[in-house]
This record gives structure tokens, C-alpha cells and sequence, in this order.
């Protein structure tokens, strides 16, 4: 395979030189910043902006300085760019300069004072402002700023009159003390344009001004050679049809600054890893993403990709990306692997010895696929399944009381083991009403009491989306507005609740949730009545008498809906790989783009039209040549985060562990309130005395869901397997499996062989077998202390410890 790569450094025939813009249309004052590539054979580009030769065939039109043009006066000129021994010529058109060029606070001043940092986090958009001045993060809410700006304070930051006296000039140019240093100097353009704003009297916005609608940048996706360099232009378009060249306006910042960096201009710096990175580009609010990839070092022919096996489309989609990046999937897992793999992340336990025999023995090529069916059809299916999905939903009993939460997490166990479609989950939990001691749903009602905090669960679990931010400001990551959430949060406008209500810590008594008319959702600022309103989309109208929840509902589920489909495949992807191709899996936005968004789409779109079946999803998932890779790296993707190209091992969940030492060990736990051979997976609450559960991530019972599990591995975990006197205990039980071995008339050999099946699901390797072996023929040991020393041994490793 390798003898079909070819080096990325290697010289082959260049593509012709490529001019962004195609042609350049100017007003009065206006500039463009242009971007000179060309593509190479092998499918990279190289940016040659800062190396070309520029010329204007009429410096009275326009001039052109480091690849940056700029004009001078109405007409038509030509632009020659020379580089790589390839002259390619543009047109420029310059349109007329009006009598009286006038200035605005929101087309001009605003974008200046943003690029200039004053309207950045550490400076004055802190929630406080910063000495008495106060902006909006990111120039969300232009009006507060223009404010702030000409009225507050008696208007003492500009000065009509002498506009060079405003503070709003001095304090940036140091004329004054400024604590936040120079922004800019005494007669710069950003100076000019503030000076001659305040001359023509500060205007907020001019008559027939067109409104901002978006931003691009260019090049959007784009694959680089290591230590390469690639300056980005950012277009501002507006609603009137016209654009605008934004780049020197422009906040540029890196995702993975080891993959990729950019400065203040927009210039990427490629770093010398493989991988993949973006660059994240705002303006006034509007937020826009490069994508960076870089390549490994070598490149395999097209045929190498076209032979890989594939059993679905999951596969066909994930090897077009590494082709890309220039990565190869690692091989195929072994079948022991693979038994493991799928058993803990189905049910939450290993296969028994008996089961692995089986399953080794079988030689039907479809043995892999039956044992998904089968697992997926297990009781313990639900369990598992429920108890990851409580992270979202699980209350504090202490809020809502026992049989509260009890009922809920009844519900949602109910749910997966009837493979309830998940459009009918999620209706259920939208439009809840009834007792919250008799409708499982009601009970998230009850403990999230107001409109806002509704808002922050259901748009993170539904949507992807984490609103939190854009409740007390403009999301600093995001396009989300204080207005997008409370326009979303008046879809519970109209939720009432009746009976004993909150009352820590008891709560015991009933409360029931219900839909009436009547209610309203307030924009905190401008104390605006809301209109109930999805995320990017426009108000929708609700019947009189009709709960605005039944209709957030039908446009939840709507085909054309951008976030429900894409939100649970992604999260469902994360439980079975360890992350989502978005990561976090309910971190949906345009600063943290999916790895491989044509994979995303294809399996949203398959668990769409497939009505929603949970189970379906994970039987395309595991069926996939993609999950039953090998956790092994090759040597192309040793380095590779995000795109799959091998199993990714990851920690065992607390519950999960748990479950599985008592499964090895042989010897149950007591939890209060459950049966007596009852599952960690099946516990309703994680108010408990563990040490082992706590040391292992179980979600603190007093946060509010949804909750974020660490699964790092760390030293406290560790110290717990190696000392723990209850894991101790469990060991040498009198009824466990190591007494059992101990007892039963197998050879040494033959008890080593069982314990690493029972552990690991595989057999041992013969050297594995001969020292492990060797301990029962040491002088005066114990027969049953020896396996309780193995299987110690075995459950302290990483093999155990890790889904490999």
C-alpha cells in the first residue's frame, strides 16, 4: 500500500494562478484586500499574495500597496498581478465619490472601535464596563452602544465642536491616560473616521443605510502543506445586494493554535503538525470559520482508498475525509476486541467466558452483525442506555423529591426499552403536563421553573446549541442574541404549574404542570413582549388555545429543521467513539464545526428518515467498519483526533465499571431502594455512598442537569483499584468467582484461561499463560489467594480499565 504514496514535497506541474477577487468593485474610500494562490497537482495551494508583483494601470483610480487595493477616484483601472512566472490582470471598478461622504455610527464607528479591542471582553464589554464606559460584547446591541457612546455621561466622550478633544479620541491615542494603552494614533484611518463621524454630528444609522446580513471568508476550506501561509479576506454582505471588504475590520482567532495560528491581519501560519484546525473570523457580531487541513507527509494513490473494505456508507464518507488529510483506518479489530467493545457500550457489561467461547468459535461472516442484534434486544439494552440519558434529565431529589425522580427516570427506562421513537420522546418531554408523580416528563418541568432555564436545557439536549451565554449578553462564540433567547423562551410562556411547589430539602408533595393562557416572556432590556420564535427562524404563529409548545414541537420535528436530527446522531456517535464528529456533543456552532460535516448530515438524514429509531442508528453505527477498527494506530494516524480513523480508547463510566467488577468479581453491591441483584446502570438518583462511583465521574446529585462527566483517567482512580477494602472484600468473598476457581478442578492453565476471559474477553498469550501459571506452583501459596493476586493484577491494568 505505502508503495502507492507519493511525498507532498515533491515537484509537480502547477496550476494557473488564481486572483481573489475575480474583479473588484470599490466606492469612494473604499479598499480590497486581494489573495493571490495557486493550486499544485498534488491538491495543495500555495498563497503567493505577499510574494507577488502588483501594478495599477491608473494610480488615479486606484493604487495597490502588499496586495491591498485602494480608491482614488471614479473610473476603471487594471490590477496586474505577476507571481510564479504567470501575469494575470483584474479589472477594477471604482464608483463615483459622492458630493458629501457621510458617516455612520453603526457602519463606521462601531466596526472601528471593535477592531480597535474596545469592544472586547477584557476591555469594555466585561459585564461591568471598565471605568464607568460600558459596550455590548462583540457590537450586539448597537443602540446600548450608541448610547453609551454619545448620551451617557451628558456626552462628555465627544465634543462636536473640536471632535480631536473627544474623549472618545483621546483616551485610544493616548492624548489622556487610558488604562487599555495606544489603540490607535493621532490621524490614522481609524482615527479619521471617528473624527469626521462626530464632525457631521454622530449619526446612528444614515437614511437607506443597507443592514449587515452575514460574512464569508476566503478561502472557506482549504488543504495546506506544513509551514505553509495563507492570508484570508472576509466580505461583508448586506441586504441591499452590495458587499464589502471587511478584512482590516475583522476579529481573527484559532481553534488548535498547534495545527494552525493567524495574526491580526488574517494571516494563517500552518504549524508542522498533521490535522485539522479553524480559524474563527468576526464581525459586528456575525461570526465565520476557515477551515484548515494539513495533510500527513505523504500522499496514497486514489486506488489505495478505493480498495479499502466498507460495510455502509458511514465508512465511504469517513474514508473521503482521510483521504483528504491523507490518513489510512487502522486494521480491522480482532474479535475479542470486538465482543468487549460491543457488549460495553450496548449493555454495561462484558461477555461471560461461555459467550467469548462462542463467539471465537463461530466462523459465520456475519457473527458481528447478529451479536449487535442480539445486544440491542437485551434487557440490559435499556439500563445502560437510560442511565446515559439521564445525565440530561436526572433531578435533585432534594428539589423535586423521592418519588419525583423516581417516576422520571422510570420513564425514560420505559422509553428505550420500548425503542420509543425519539420525535416522540422528545414531544413527550416538550408538551408534558400531569402529575410529576405519575408523568415522568412533568418532573423536568418542576424542577426548571422558569422560561429561561427551559430554554438552557432543551436547546443544549435537542438542539446542540448552549444558549447560557446569550441570556445575559451576545454569545461570544456564537451569532445567538439576548433577543434569539428569549424569543425561544416564550414558547413556556404560557406553562403553569399547580400543587405544593419546591420546598427543599423535602419536596415531597405532588405538582401538576399544565398549559393556560396568558403569560409573557420579556427581552430584559428593552422590556419588549417576545414572540415565540425558533433559533434562525421566524416567529411562528400558535391557535388560540393551543399550547406554543405543541408548535415548537412540529417545528422541531419538521424535515427541514437544521439542529434535532444532527443533534441526537451526534450525541448517540459520541457515546459509541468517545466523541461526537461535533465535539462537545451538544456544542453545535460555528467556532466548533464537525470534523467530517458531509458524515454528520448523511447519518442526521438516515436517522431522520428512518422515523427516529434510536435503535437503527446504533445498529448502523456499529456495523460499520468505522466502529470495529482497531484502537491500534498505523503510522498516518498516530496523531489523529477527531476524524475516526481508528478507535479512540477511552475510560470506563463509573456505573460501567462498577457493574463489570461485580460482574468479575462474582459478588453484588446493596443500593438503597433497589432489588437486591441490581445494577449501578439501574440506579434512579447519584445521591450515594461510593467512594469507588464518586472516584470514577458519577455526576454530583446537586448540579443542575444536563451534567459533563469527566472520564480523564487520574491517580485517585488508581490508588482506588489497588487499596480499595471493598473492592478487597469482593475479591476473596466466599461466594465469588476466585473462590469458585479456586475450588474447581481445572488445571492452572485452564483457571488462567478463564480468568482472562472473564477480564480481558480474550484468551492469554502463551507467555501470558506460563507466568501467571507459575504462581500456583510457588512454595506455600493458596490455590484461591493466587486467583484473587490474578485477578487483582488483571483489573489493574489499562486493558481492563479502558473500552479498547
Amino acid at each position: 500500500m505505502l508503495c502507492l504514496a507519493v511525498s507532498l514535497g515533491q515537484s509537480l506541474e502547477p496550476e494557473p494562478v488564481m486572483v481573489f477577487p475575480p474583479e473588484i468593485n470599490l466606492q469612494a474610500k473604499g479598499r480590497q484586500q486581494v489573495v493571490v494562490r495557486h493550486g499544485l497537482a498534488n491538491g495543495l495551494t500555495a498563497d503567493l499574495t505577499r510574494e507577488a508583483v502588483y501594478a495599477s494601470s491608473d494610480p488615479a483610480v486606484a493604487v495597490v500597496e502588499q496586495g491591498v487595493v485602494r480608491a482614488q477616484g471614479e473610473g476603471l483601472a487594471k490590477l496586474r498581478v505577476e507571481a510564479a512566472g504567470q501575469v494575470v490582470n483584474v479589472d477594477v471598478f471604482v464608483g463615483a465619490k459622492p458630493g458629501n461622504h457621510r458617516l455612520s455610527f453603526t457602519g463606521d464607528v462601531l466596526p472601528v472601535l471593535g477592531r480597535a479591542g474596545c469592544a472586547g471582553g477584557s476591555c469594555h464589554a466585561k459585564p461591568k464596563g471598565q471605568n464607568g464606559f460600558s459596550l455590548s460584547v462583540f457590537s450586539f446591541d448597537p443602540a446600548a452602544d450608541f448610547r453609551e457612546v454619545v448620551k451617557d455621561e451628558r456626552g462628555r466622550r465627544v465634543f462636536p465642536a473640536l471632535p480631536a478633544e473627544s474623549l472618545l479620541l483621546k483616551k485610544p491615542t493616548l492624548a489622556v491616560e487610558h488604562d487599555g494603552g495606544r489603540r490607535f494614533e493621532v490621524g490614522s484611518p481609524f482615527y479619521q473616521i471617528i473624527h469626521d463621524w462626530i464632525s457631521q454630528g454622530m449619526p446612528y444609522r444614515l437614511p437607506g443605510e443597507p443592514a449587515l446580513e452575514g460574512i464569508s471568508v476566503f478561502p472557506g476550506e482549504q488543504r495546506y502543506a506544513k509551514s505553509a501561509e495563507q492570508q484570508l479576506v472576509v466580505t461583508a454582505r448586506f441586504d441591499d445586494g452590495s458587499t464589502q471588504d471587511v478584512t482590516h475590520l475583522a476579529d481573527f482567532s484559532s481553534s488548535d493554535k498547534e495545527i494552525a495560528g493567524v495574526d491580526h491581519d488574517g494571516l494563517v501560519r500552518v504549524g508542522t503538525l498533521s490535522g485539522e484546525g479553524v480559524v474563527v473570523v468576526r464581525y459586528m457580531g456575525e461570526v465565520a470559520q476557515a477551515r484548515i487541513t494539513v495533510p500527513t507527509d505523504r500522499r496514497f494513490n486514489d486506488a489505495v482508498y478505493a480498495g479499502l473494505p466498507r460495510n455502509n456508507f458511514v465508512d465511504d464518507l469517513a474514508y473521503a475525509r482521510f483521504q483528504k488529510l491523507g490518513l489510512l483506518p487502522s486494521d480491522l479489530c480482532s474479535d475479542p476486541e470486538f465482543i468487549r467493545r460491543a457488549f460495553i457500550d450496548t449493555i454495561g457489561l462484558l461477555p461471560e467466558p461461555a459467550e467469548v467461547r462462542r463467539f471465537l468459535a463461530d466462523e459465520s461472516p456475519d457473527k458481528r452483525a447478529k451479536l449487535i442484534d442480539r445486544l440491542l434486544d437485551d434487557p440490559g439494552y435499556a439500563d445502560t442506555w437510560a442511565n446515559r440519558w439521564g445525565d440530561l434529565f436526572r433531578p435533585n431529589i432534594a428539589r423535586v423529591g423521592l418519588k419525583s425522580a423516581y417516576t422520571i427516570d422510570n420513564w425514560i427506562r420505559e422509553c428505550f426499552a420500548a425503542n420509543k421513537p425519539y420525535d416522540q420522546m422528545v414531544r413527550e418531554i416538550l408538551t408534558a403536563r400531569g402529575s410529576t408523580h405519575k408523568v415522568g416528563p412533568a418532573v423536568i418541568y418542576r424542577t426548571r421553573r422558569e422560561p429561561a432555564t427551559l430554554t438552557t436545557l432543551f436547546s443544549q439536549a435537542f438542539l446542540g446549541v448552549r444558549m447560557e451565554c446569550a441570556r445575559c449578553h451576545h454569545h461570544p462564540n456564537e451569532r445567538w442574541s439576548q433577543r434569539d433567547f428569549y424569543q425561544f423562551a416564550a414558547f413556556f410562556a404560557e406553562t403553569k404549574r399547580k400543587g405544593t411547589g419546591i420546598s427543599p430539602p423535602i419536596s415531597a408533595g405532588t405538582e401538576f404542570i399544565y398549559h393556560a393562557p396568558g403569560g409573557s416572556v420579556r427581552h430584559p432590556v428593552s422590556n419588549e413582549v417576545m414572540q415565540p420564535t425558533p433559533l434562525a427562524g421566524a416567529p411562528l404563529a400558535t391557535p388560540a388555545g393551543i399550547d406554543p409548545r405543541e408548535t415548537l414541537a412540529d417545528w422541531l420535528f419538521a424535515p427541514e429543521n437544521p439542529f434535532f436530527a444532527r443533534a441526537m446522531a451526534n450525541r448517540v456517535w459520541g457515546q459509541f467513539f468517545g466523541r461526537g464528529i461535533v465535539h462537545p456533543v451538544d456544542d453545535f456552532r460555528t467556532t466548533n464545526p464537525p470534523t467530517n460535516p458531509e458524515l454528520l448530515d448523511a447519518v442526521a438524514a438516515d436517522f431522520a428518515t428512518n422515523g427516529f429509531d434510536l435503535k437503527r442508528l446504533m445498529r448502523r453505527i456499529m456495523n460499520s467498519r468505522l466502529y470495529q477498527l482497531s484502537s491500534i494506530p498505523n503510522k498516518t494516524n498516530a496523531q489523529d483526533k477527531g476524524s475516526f480513523s481508528r478507535f479512540y480508547r477511552r475510560r470506563l463510566s463509573a456505573e460501567n465499571l462498577h457493574d463489570i467488577l461485580v460482574q468479575v468479581c462474582g459478588v453484588g453491591s446493596r443500593y438503597d431502594n433497589l432489588r437486591r441483584d441490581a445494577r449501578a446502570a439501574e440506579l434512579w438518583t447519584t445521591i450515594m455512598d461510593s467512594p469507588m462511583l464518586e472516584s470514577f465521574g458519577l455526576p454530583n446529585a446537586s448540579r443542575n442537569c444536563p451534567v459533563e462527566r469527566d472520564d480523564r483517567p487520574s491517580m485517585v482512580q488508581a490508588l482506588h483499584l489497588m487499596n480499595s477494602e471493598t473492592l478487597q472484600a469482593k475479591l476473596a468473598d466466599k461466594n465469588g468467582r476466585a473462590a469458585t476457581l479456586g475450588q474447581a478442578e481445572l488445571s492452572p492453565g485452564q483457571v488462567v484461561d478463564e480468568l482472562y476471559l472473564s477480564v480481558y474477553s480474550r484468551w492469554p498469550s502463551a507467555d501470558e499463560r506460563a507466568v501467571a501459571a507459575a504462581a500456583f506452583a510457588v512454595d506455600g501459596a493458596k490455590r484461591q489467594q493466587v486467583v484473587e493476586d490474578l485477578t487483582w493484577a488483571l483489573i489493574n491494568s489499562a486493558e481492563f480499565v479502558f473500552n479498547h
